[in-house]
């Protein structure tokens, strides 16, 4: 018995190293390899990082690279060169991200580098390639935000250079974790800060909010236009509480001595949660604002769109706002779907096409241009030659063809800039006129050139249930059994109803009534007498013998009727059917009890006798909250059933007492 017993527990421990093995691959524990080679004030860095594994299907996996130096220096290059301003101890860092690998990053060991001796100035690049023109604030990451994965967030600031010192010194305010989801997707790590920044109380510049002055430099989203109409000119303290509305988060650091040419960075590791797996093609949100200490200076304000992603792949699309009111979606109610795309290639692609899936609910003769990148010219614009994109229609799907454009590739010679190996089309699409209330989702595939196409994720839409509360009023009979009668032959309610707004096909109903049950007449129990008695005895002609008595009780119900839920089907507009269970509790019941005699009369002529009876009221009786039943129902409904009126039949079983009715009701959702 005990080596029988010492075999299950190898079993089941073998099991278990199994289990743990087939979730975590074993070289997903190699962690990343960093080696340096001085080439005088120059340090050239590489790594060695785990093999990649492919994913049947997929494209060819590749890493992509963010490093940090350790002095707020980085680089997005595969093996980038770095002059160190001065000696010291520096622990550069780097960030691999494994695309369309089947596992997990490979775990990062921070490395240690001795510079001996300060750099010659004039080696020193003064700025970086981060910044657009006319930004002097920008946010980026190594990657999209994968469910429990660390993202490397970067926030970069500088002068500008107009104000010049009105900005140097001021604060930085990260903003994070949207309110609209229900749960946290970022939690801050660490923060790796290389110019004095310090951190402060949230309170210090909320307190100030309303103090300062308007700012002249903040533009709509669309960006800045030559329309001085089109400028949207907000204050510092709105542009504040606008963010402090939208996110749960905030952080604040002051900074001080920003010099007129020099750019700042900070760097922030951000563990995003598991919770993020619900949410996965969602588009989240960080922003961040330099805010001067000087109140007559301009606020700087970034926001960054991140799409939650299931895997690490450079070609995506993105649905912003996914989560609809259908009951406030209006007719011109307009979606913005963004494809982005990068060549991964060894050379070159002079053509891009982008076939999008356009879901049943939409509108492809709606769509609009809104960006593209490369920016070329539309094809039914003015220019026909050129750089320019077709926009190709068919059945279910519609294709944007960059044509003559030159998009370089990540594994093309002399590329450094992965930025220049993507693009993107972005576009605007209306829903059809009466579109279904269910979820829908759309697709690309990707050409480059004549290669095979490379599929994205399927970006998903849903519509939010809503609330549609309702109006029920209904009339009840017994069915066909007659002897069914504790409730009474006849039945009215007053109800009201609460479910989805305008549900497609299935969904859960609560119901909640005032009903009256009228008049049941029941029979509680029977006498025989054993000895007769004799009414009227000297009156032949009228008198008559009592030889039992039967007790009746007769009374009218006043009830709550509670269906707690029931599960209803729409087939189509105009039919639905359902079913459910019903909770009865009389709340009031007024009871008269009654006595009924059996009466044997006398004939003298012919000898024979004649029943019959009569009734007696005993006694009134009223009770509260006296019975609880339970039943059960199915119905239909014809009508306008998802939102208006509607007429149902509904049959009813009761489980507790002696009834069971059709009950007939129009109801009125809103």
């Amino acid at each position: 018995m005990r080596k029988f017993l010492v075999y299950i527990i190898i079993f089941f421990f073998g099991f278990a190293v199994d289990k743990a093995n087939a979730q975590v691959h074993p070289t997903d524990t190699i962690p990343v390899k960093i080696n340096y080679a001085f080439k005088g004030d120059s340090v050239r860095f590489t790594s060695e990082l785990r093999p990649l594994r492919p994913i049947a299907g997929a494209p060819e996996p590749f890493y992509t690279y963010f490093w940090e130096f350790g002095d707020g220096a980085f680089s997005f290059q595969k093996e980038p060169q770095h002059i160190y301003k001065t000696k010291g101890i520096y622990h550069p860092r780097l960030f691999a991200t494994n695309n369309y690998d089947d596992g997990k990053p490979p775990p990062r060991r921070p490395g240690t580098i001795n510079i001996k001796q300060n750099a010659n100035p004039t080696k020193l690049a003064n700025a970086t390639k981060f910044f657009k023109t006319d930004e002097n604030l920008a946010l980026k990451t190594n990657n999209m935000p994968k469910p429990d994965e660390e993202m490397v967030l970067i926030l970069g600031y500088k002068m500008d250079f107009m104000l010049g010192s009105l900005q140097g010194k001021g604060k930085v305010v990260l903003f994070y974790n949207d309110k609209e989801f229900a749960k946290d997707n970022f939690l801050i790590d660490t923060v790796r800060l290389h110019h004095g920044e310090k951190k402060t109380e949230n309170t210090n510049f909320l307190q100030m909010a309303n103090h300062y002055m308007p700012s002249q430099k903040y533009y709509a989203q669309n960006g800045p236009s030559n329309d001085l109409n089109a400028f949207d000119l907000k204050s510092k303290s709105e542009l504040i509480k606008e963010r402090v509305a939208k996110y749960r988060n905030m952080d604040a650091w002051t900074y001080d001595n920003l010099g007129q040419a020099e750019e700042r960075f900070m760097f922030f590791s951000m563990k995003t949660t598991p919770e993020m797996l619900a949410d996965t093609n969602a588009v989240v949100t960080i922003s961040a604002m330099v805010i001067p200490d000087n109140p007559t200076a301009d606020v700087n304000v970034y926001d960054l769109e991140l799409q939650i992603v299931a895997s690490h792949d450079p070609n995506k699309m993105m649905l912003r706002n996914r989560s609809m009111n259908y009951r406030f979606m209006g007719k011109n109610r307009r979606l913005n779907y963004k494809v982005r795309f990068q060549n991964t290639g060894k050379g070159p692609a002079k053509m891009v096409n982008v076939g999008v899936k356009i879901p049943e609910n939409l509108d492809k003769s709606s769509i609009k241009i809104l960006d593209t990148n490369p920016k070329v010219a539309l094809r039914d614009s003015s220019y026909l030659t050129g750089s320019v994109m077709d926009t190709l229609t068919n059945k279910d799907s519609v294709n944007f063809v960059f044509r003559n454009i030159y998009l370089k590739g990540m594994q093309q010679d002399g590329v450094n800039d992965a930025d220049s190996t993507k693009g993107f089309v972005e576009y605007s699409i209306k829903f059809i006129k009466k579109p279904k209330k269910k979820p829908f989702d759309s697709g690309a595939a990707i050409i480059f050139d004549k290669n095979e196409p490379i599929y994205t994720n399927q970006s998903k839409g849903k519509f939010q249930p809503g609330i549609s509360p309702g109006v029920i009023t209904g009339y009840g009979m017994l069915g066909s059994n007659k002897n069914l009668n504790d409730y009474g032959d006849k039945s009215y309610s007053l109800g009201f109803s609460i479910s989805p707004f305008s549900p497609y096909r299935k969904y859960l109903q609560a119901e909640i009534y005032l009903g009256y049950y009228n008049y049941s007449n029941e029979l509680k129990g029977t006498t025989k007498l054993d000895r007769d008695t004799v009414i009227n005895i000297n009156d032949v002609k009228s008198s008559y013998l009592i030889t039992g008595r039967e007790f009746y009780q007769q009374s009218n119900h006043l009830n709550i009727d509670l269906v707690p839920l029931q599960l209803r089907y729409n087939l189509n507009s105009f039919v639905g059917i359902g079913a459910g269970g019903i909770l009865s509790l009389t709340i009031n019941q007024r009871t008269n009890n009654y006595q009924r005699s059996f009466l044997v009369q006398r004939n003298n002529q012919t000898g024979e006798v004649s029943n019959f009876t009569d009734q007696i009221l005993l006694a009134k009786q009223n009770y509260n909250f006296s019975e609880l039943a339970t039943a059960g129902f199915v119905d239909v409904q014809v009508g306008l059933v998802r939102k208006g009126p509607a007429l149902g039949f509904r049959y009813i079983h009761s489980f507790s007492v002696k009834d069971e009715r059709l009950f007939t009701y129009l109801s009125w959702k809103f």
